[in-house]
């Protein structure tokens, strides 16, 4: 660990204090420059190798009855340091070892308030602390971005028409192509957003370390910028009827958040990338979040499961009636220890909704658990988050007494702050219990897993189970997410759909659950998709029919020592390396077209290598379930590779030893 400190701005090449209302401060590099202006108002832009790539861009917090951060505003004192350290992730999803390397500079207002910068040779964040001395009310937030004209921005718009209350929301929209200015205060959306296609300089917002807050959202402004828009707090609130009821809100105050007087408030972050394949790489917000708070987090096990909920248990071949029952759980165990799978779920149905301990007819839990330990499989529960909250200290010693390590908790839909409080209550209660657990329902994590590393993945994305009822999940969708949504952290896509179809066979038919693509466009999210428990969504009947293919896929790590992006355009292809250990799997995935590349392996060492892969079939555009597994002997680093229209491919990559 290497702490630089200095005080006098002249010291750090390129952070000098050019006029008395301005601070200059840059990343590493040099390449990114943040001004910060401090006139009527505080504002700040961003300069990438001399070119603007933020113009103003204002920061205030509004509190009630009390001064605001741009109210005479007078600068009391100010420093830059810089910060080289390495950050050892207990549960890696892109790289076990992470350098934390920026400038920081720390501005302390007349006013009790602090405004911090980070600028790292990857992005820019800014957080604001108080310093008074009671418990305070925030009114606003403002939280302005603005862009130059005319640029397209990419972002999961949410339409609020349907809901009571508009900040209701299961965090799983389409990332949908506009022009920045096109952005009307009522057009809104949750983070990550993207900015910037083609030669573009790329920027990213979103956000990190939301504790006691809520979270932000991005609404138009009817220019070329947009806006955080913050739901304000919930006053009044009712329980919904029907099969999976749930919380919402029914009346909001007029503010914000009730929080502490002296804090730390969440980091404003923009990700910046001068070329696509750099942005699925970058862990910025995990940088940015605030250290574990599990002191031993050796416990933690990730690994790959499996789930019936999508394919709605319609197994076939079994000698038995497949249902919520022991005799199919017990079929899914045992699919799970023959393939290399650590868990199965039960998913929702296993219990009554409102009542975890009312358990369904025709399912044993003592059969199930004992039966699981004997074949070294654990289960994983899904729960209601209202259910979960009501039982949870009777529920979760009920889950350790079954041998459950891992739990779904479903249906939060929010993140105003009473429910971002909710996620901080649950994941400290499991991980008492050492259990990890996922938030279904749930806005993007967002560095929320270095703070509480037993989250270990997230939902707020638009997955498989859309395929049930929709014709969303394109490869197009597919090869979105990489540049988008999987910069906020984990993501529970749960890929391994086994029925593949081209664009024109697709059907959303329940039961019968298919997916656009190849097969290999599937068995590559596995690689491509950062999540350390990896949920194969597939029919098990279908797999014990294929016991080669299952065999490739349970062979696939979810947790990595490194992650390099070989190759990637925001919605047309992507390409992983991964490294676990002494192997390296690599990943690949396109839209609906077929492509043909060379990849220069350059990080292997000059050496006989193995590569066993699975690709696209000979058959694979018009039958996309068509595939291949072979093996070849890589001499010279380089290696060639065709997908099909909506196609994929995995190879893992070993040295020959002598």
């Amino acid at each position: 660990m290497k702490w630089l400190f200095s005080f006098i701005f002249s010291l750090i090449a390129g952070a000098d204090l050019f006029a008395s209302d301005s601070l200059l401060i840059t990343s590493p590099d040099k390449k990114i420059v943040v001004a910060v202006y401090f006139k009527n108002d505080i504002s700040y832009t961003i300069k990438y190798d001399g070119k603007t790539i933020l113009h103003p861009s204002f920061i205030d917090l509004i509190p009630e009855n009390l001064p605001a951060l741009s109210e005479k505003v007078k600068l009391k004192s100010h420093r830059i340091k810089s910060v080289d350290e390495t950050i050892i992730s207990p549960v890696p999803e892109k790289r076990k070892i992470i350098r934390d390397y920026y400038n920081e500079l720390t501005v302390m207002m007349q006013q009790p308030y602090s405004l911090i910068f980070r600028v790292y040779d990857d992005g820019v964040a800014y957080r604001i602390a108080t310093r008074f001395k009671d418990s305070i009310i925030i009114q606003k937030e403002k939280a302005v971005f603005t862009l130059e004209k005319g640029k397209k921005i990419l972002l999961p718009l949410i339409d609020p028409g349907y809901r009571t209350d508009k900040f209701h929301t299961s965090f799983e929209e389409l990332y949908q192509s506009k022009f920045i200015d096109s952005l009307t205060t009522q057009s809104f959306a949750y983070s990550p957003v993207l900015i910037g296609t083609g030669d573009d300089i790329k920027i990213a917002i979103s956000e990190s370390d939301l504790e006691d807050y809520p979270g932000m959202f991005l609404q138009g402004t009817n220019s070329n910028a947009v806006e955080g828009l913050f739901a304000p707090y919930p006053l009044q609130t009712k329980m919904t009827e029907g099969e999976f009821p749930q919380e919402v809100v029914t009346k909001r105050a007029s503010y914000i958040a009730k929080t502490k007087g002296t804090r730390n408030f969440p980091w404003r972050a923009l990700l910046i990338a001068k070329e696509d394949r750099e942005l699925p790489g970058n862990d910025l917000l995990y940088r940015l979040a605030a250290p574990s708070k599990i002191k031993d987090p050796s416990w933690i096990n990730p690994g790959k499961g499996t789930d019936e909920w999508i394919i709605g248990i319609n197994l076939f071949n079994v000698p038995f009636k497949a249902g919520i029952n022991t005799a199919t759980y017990k079929y899914y165990i045992d699919f799970a220890k023959q393939f290399g799978l650590q868990r199965i779920m039960m998913d929702a149905g296993w219990s009554h909704y409102k009542n975890l301990f009312d358990i369904t007819p025709g399912i044993n839990m003592d059969t199930i658990a004992a039966y699981a330990k004997s074949k070294g499989i654990k289960l994983s529960m899904w729960t209601l988050c209202s259910t979960l909250d009501k039982q949870l200290d009777s529920a979760l010693d009920q889950f350790n007494k079954w041998g459950v390590d891992f739990i779904m908790t479903d249906f939060m839909d929010r993140d105003d702050q009473p429910m971002v409080n909710f996620y901080d209550r649950i994941s400290k209660a499991c991980a008492d219990k050492k259990i990890m657990i996922m938030f279904h329902g749930a806005y993007p994590s967002k560095g929320y897993n270095r703070t509480w590393p037993n989250n270990v993945t997230r939902e707020g994305i638009l997955g498989s189970e859309y395929n049930i009822w929709s014709d969303k999940p394109t490869p197009e969708h597919d090869v979105t997410l990489p540049f988008t949504r999987m910069l906020a952290g984990p993501m529970d896509y749960e890929p391994g759909i086994l029925d593949n179809a081209t664009k024109d066979q697709f059907r959303p038919i329940g039961k019968k659950v298919m997916s656009q693509g190849t097969r290999c466009h599937q068995l590559a999210m596995f690689v491509v998709y950062d999540s350390p428990i990896q949920i194969f969504s597939g029919n098990p009947s279908q797999g014990m029919t294929e016991p080669a293919f299952m065999n490739f896929l349970g062979d696939i790590p979810t947790t990595w020592d490194e992650t390099k992006i070989l190759a990637g355009k925001v919605g047309d292809y992507i390409v992983t390396a991964r490294r676990k250990g002494d192997d390296w799997w690599i990943g690949g995935m396109t839209d609906w077209d077929a492509r043909e590349m060379d990849l220069k392996l350059d990080f292997l060492e000059n050496s006989l290598f193995k590569v066993v892969g699975c690709y696209d079939g000979i058959n694979a555009d018009s039958y996309p379930s068509d595939y291949e597994i072979k093996d070849i002997i890589l001499k010279n680093n380089k290696l060639t590779i065709k997908m099909a229209k909506g196609g994929g491919f995995v190879v893992k990559v070993s040295k020959i030893k002598n």
